[in-house]
């Protein structure tokens, strides 16, 4: 008789090892972020980019214009005008207050000051304020009037009253204050953490052979802290790109000395019901803000490079 031996191999059962299994739990629990941010974020930004091409009311249907809408703001001289107010509205309010923000923040940082921990949370408050109860606020101590707080202090000084809503340069720097009073404590408390990092040695080295505090500053604190800087100023120049609130309630609507250009797509879309031209605003300005990151981006390589 031939006999047959059969040889039975065992069968794993069908499924997802453990390494798959948890790398899928961990996918399903941020999961919920991709999807808003692709609902709420994504969606948002490539609908803005089609309807830059479409003349659109908000209720009709859609018709394709093409380039129209780009060829309307770039003839529209206030579409220039809000450049240039945003421009020079963020260099007003962002370049005095990230020296400030570095200057408190080494301050707080020294062992010389007290309470430190009540200054941090002074200095955090205004970025937590609303937007609006600021822009109220700094509107009543801008007031036109001769009365009104600021005019009242320069009038003190022989300074004759500002049309600070009015006037050109009033207006301008009326809402950079409000921009460096909101920011500049957050970004010191950026700087600060930054400034913790620093090892203390290095310090007591340059103490040691003699070096001053401003040497200390300029030789070691600056050099160590330069990512951190760089940081702080991407952030900072792409929140000057889009500044709104400050100027709609400060210039009660929507004025020449104050317009910027996230208020003029504002008022192109919910004013003038015109979303194509809205659409193209806000496509040039998203080129903005790549302009002036890449510029901030080749200057930051340019330090690090004659740094080293």
């Amino acid at each position: 008789m031939v006999s047959h031996n059969h040889t039975h191999t065992a069968v794993r059962p069908k499924g997802l090892s453990d390494k798959k299994k948890t790398a899928l739990a961990g996918y399903l629990f941020i999961s919920p972020f991709f999807l808003l941010f692709a609902v709420f974020g994504v969606f948002p930004m490539l609908f803005s980019f089609y309807l830059a091409f479409q003349k659109w009311n908000g209720f009709g249907e859609m018709t394709f214009v093409g380039f129209k809408n780009f060829s309307l703001i770039f003839t529209d001289p206030l579409f220039w005008k809000s450049i240039y107010n945003t421009i020079i509205i963020g260099l007003l309010g962002t370049g005095p207050q990230l020296i400030a923000a570095l200057i408190l923040a080494v301050a707080l940082n020294s062992a010389i000051v007290k309470f430190k921990s009540v200054f941090r949370v002074a200095y955090f408050v205004p970025n937590v304020t609303s937007i609006v109860a600021v822009a109220i606020v700094f509107t009543v101590l801008f007031s036109e009037q001769e009365a009104g707080l600021v005019n009242a202090t320069l009038n003190l000084f022989g300074i004759s009253p500002v049309s600070w809503q009015t006037s050109e340069w009033g207006a301008k720097i009326a809402i950079a204050t409000m921009i460096f009073w909101r920011w500049v404590g957050y970004n010191s408390i950026i700087f600060l953490a930054g400034l913790q990092s620093i090892p203390k040695d290095l310090y007591e080295a340059a103490e040691i052979d003699g070096a001053k505090k401003w040497q200390q500053f300029l030789f070691i604190t600056v050099p160590m802290l330069k990512p951190i800087i760089v940081f702080v100023v991407f952030t900072a120049t792409i929140g000057s790109l889009q500044i709104f609130a400050e100027p709609l309630i400060f210039g009660s609507g929507f004025r020449e000395e104050s317009m910027t250009i996230v208020l003029y797509l504002w008022r192109e879309a919910f004013t003038n019901n015109a979303f194509g031209t809205a659409s193209a605003t806000a496509v040039s300005l998203f080129l903005l803000i790549i302009v002036f990151t890449t510029i901030n981006f080749f200057a930051s390589n340019r330090l690090d490079k004659s740094g080293k």
